[in-house]
């Protein structure tokens, strides 16, 4: 299912970072938009930028010379999504099972 990037949280934003990272094979993957000692490294190395702006964070990230920026309640989940909008895109394409983790479908 496509999802839009900047409307990634919880379980489906932590599998696409994973996707990049290819880190954890499992069906679960490491904690990048709630744990800083798993995003935080990622914010370092790919040089995410953040501010507060407003009532959200702000990221942007120099991509292949042009500026991506997304915005999410929290740094991590603004950085995370900045970096899965940097390699994939506007959208990408997330399982349909994660999708229903996300919203709570399903139960």
């Amino acid at each position: 299912m496509k999802t839009k990037t900047d409307e990634l949280t919880d379980v489906a934003l932590d599998w696409a970072v994973n996707q990049i990272e290819k880190c954890c094979d499992g069906p679960w993957t490491p904690l990048f938009s709630t744990n800083w000692s798993q995003g935080g490294p990622i914010i370092e190395r790919e040089r995410i930028e953040l501010a507060n702006v407003s009532a959200d964070w702000r990221a942007m990230v120099d991509s292949d010379g042009g500026w991506v920026r997304c915005y999410g309640p929290t740094p991590l989940i603004a950085a995370m999504r900045c970096f899965v909008a940097s390699r994939f895109g506007d959208e990408v394409e997330i399982p349909e099972e994660l999708k229903s983790i996300q919203t709570g479908e399903g139960k």
